[in-house]
């Protein structure tokens, strides 16, 4: 079972991100703010559940946080500042969204910094240990893998509806084929021999 709380008398906001290793589109950062003692046997990393699974866990999760936000860093400022700084910023971005300011961030991971002046704790693997992080996982999850699904829809062949950007086989073999989108981050090695293609 997860847990709840890392301490019980500050409001907590766990923080977490998706799509730092995938070769296109933005990386997507949710911060969630659940009641004090709040439980659920499903919540859990989002990695380790179904695409159903989370689906249904988002609902749940927006309805009974207290507070939460879903913010993105697009792929060409990715590109300008590095993927870890956008990482950063992303999640920046969610926790000033939130309609309760939190006084401590649990960060999923072990590097952050921000320019809020709120207390953090840097946790690994804290999408596996605190449901805040957890719950934060899901709705980053589920918000990117819909974006990706859509962009699939504009640029087939490279198949975004099941690899949602991460460098698969057949997310490779699109961009040799077809060269890279507009939606590509052109500072990643899209290819294993840096060939730059480009299409559209």
């Amino acid at each position: 079972m997860l847990r709840s709380s890392f301490t019980p008398d500050l409001i907590e906001a766990g923080c977490d991100e998706v799509g730092r290793g995938c070769l296109a589109g933005p990386v997507v950062a949710a911060a969630v703010i659940l009641p004090k003692n709040f439980q659920h046997e499903r919540l859990n990393d989002s990695k380790q559940l179904t695409g159903h699974e989370r689906e249904l866990l988002q609902d749940e999760i927006k309805r009974e946080a207290l507070a939460w936000a879903v913010a993105e860093v697009s792929h060409t400022e990715i590109d300008e500042i590095n993927i870890l700084n956008a990482s950063f910023l992303a999640m920046q971005r969610a926790v000033s969204q939130l309609r309760l300011k939190p006084e401590l961030l649990l960060i999923d991971g072990n590097r952050f910094k921000t320019q809020e002046k709120i207390k953090f704790e840097c946790i690994v693997k804290g999408d596996a240990l605190y449901l805040s992080i957890a719950a934060a996982s899901v709705l980053a999850k589920t918000y990117r893998d819909e974006l990706m699904k859509k962009l699939d829809a504009q640029f087939p062949g490279y198949g975004w509806k099941t690899n949602v950007g991460y460098p698969t086989i057949a997310h490779r073999a699109g961009i040799k084929k077809l060269g890279i989108t507009p939606y590509h981050r052109r500072s990643f090695n899209l290819l294993p021999s840096q060939t730059e293609l480009f299409a559209g």
